[in-house]
């Protein structure tokens, strides 16, 4: 009989950063989250990572996607990426993080709302109405 040495239980409870972040459905693949990783997008106690480090269950991460920040509690670990509920129940995002990136979107929002491109392309009368609003910079 082979008995586990600690080091290979230790080993069990770990998985990589980028495959992690894979999992976690944060990233649609591996590569996307080492690139991430690498252009500091993502801390780990507060410090940049690398792709390779071991992530346990206990430890906090922000992770930034495009304009969104998350906050998360690492829960469980996963190499291998599963539906969106398994997914969600791998970490825990902060409360506070969760409201400052609703709000966020919310402004993103509001602020998208103040110009509504047309329905249709501009008739005759509107191009030329266009045209001529634009030659009034010229004067």
């Amino acid at each position: 009989m082979v008995q586990a040495t600690p080091q290979a239980a230790a080993a069990a409870d770990t998985v990589r950063l980028d495959v992690w972040l894979w999992a976690a459905r944060f990233f649609k693949t591996r590569a996307l989250a080492k690139q991430a990783i690498e252009g500091g997008k993502v801390q780990v106690a507060g410090q940049g990572a690398k792709p390779s480090r071991a992530v346990r269950a206990g430890e906090s991460l922000v992770v930034r996607r495009g304009d969104d920040v998350f906050e998360v509690q690492v829960l469980g670990t996963s190499d291998r990426r599963g539906s969106a509920p398994v997914a969600q129940a791998l970490y825990a995002e902060t409360e506070a993080s969760r409201e400052a990136r609703l709000e966020a979107a919310a402004e993103r929002r509001a602020a998208a709302t103040g110009y509504r491109p047309p329905l249709t392309k501009p008739d005759k009368r509107a191009r030329r109405l266009i045209q001529a609003l634009g030659d009034l910079d010229a004067l």
